[in-house]
């Protein structure tokens, strides 16, 4: 065997180095000002970052917090429904009063408001018409004459709208008799036309 000094000096030796760029082609370092203005603005740029995403978590936590506390009280509607018949009838007295106080107080501290009663101006928004009881000269506008089923809002979220009976003001003025109800006008005389 024979040693070769030329092939180790090629396998060991490096690749060979890229030649400096041209002055042209590199740019400029940028000083340390720029830097500190780019690193600043990016702060500035994360931090408003930060600051939205806070805003939208409490935006949706508000959200959330109102639609949970608004399933609750739609489920306790048909409880404060049997409630109200009771009391109409006289059947709301001792301790079963006590508690039907409590609960009541309970969702007005939700605020919950009742809405939707005999006398209100109805409001397609609120109040879910079921019957038209006529016209009365006593009402200005179509107003509640019967209430059927209370209604429930929340603020200005209605969670349940009222169903009622109305009433439409009266016209006051007597419809004109049609033509065809009229005698017949005359046919003018043709000798005299």
């Amino acid at each position: 065997m024979t040693d070769r000094p030329d092939e180790e000096t090629t396998e060991t030796s490096s690749p060979p180095e890229p030649s400096a760029p041209d002055g042209d082609d590199v740019a400029p370092e940028p000083s340390l000002e720029q830097q500190l203005e780019e690193r600043t603005a990016d702060l500035q740029r994360l931090q408003a970052e930060y600051v939205n995403y806070r805003k939208r978590v409490e935006r949706d936590r508000a959200i959330s917090r109102t639609m949970g506390e608004a399933s609750v009280l739609r489920s306790l509607l048909t409880v404060l429904d049997d409630i109200g018949r009771a009391e109409e009838h006289g059947q709301l007295e001792g301790g079963f009063k006590a508690v039907a106080d409590a609960l009541q107080q309970a969702v007005k501290s939700h605020r919950l408001e009742v809405f939707g009663a005999p006398g209100d101006v109805f409001d397609p928004r609120l109040h879910e018409a079921l019957f038209h009881s006529g016209a009365s000269d006593e009402v200005d506008a179509t107003t509640i004459a019967t209430v059927v089923r209370t209604g429930y809002r929340v603020g200005d979220d209605v969670i349940r709208h009222a169903q009622v009976g109305v009433v439409d003001p009266a016209t006051g003025a007597e419809p004109e008799e049609s033509d065809s109800d009229a005698e017949p006008a005359e046919a003018p005389d043709p000798e005299t036309a």
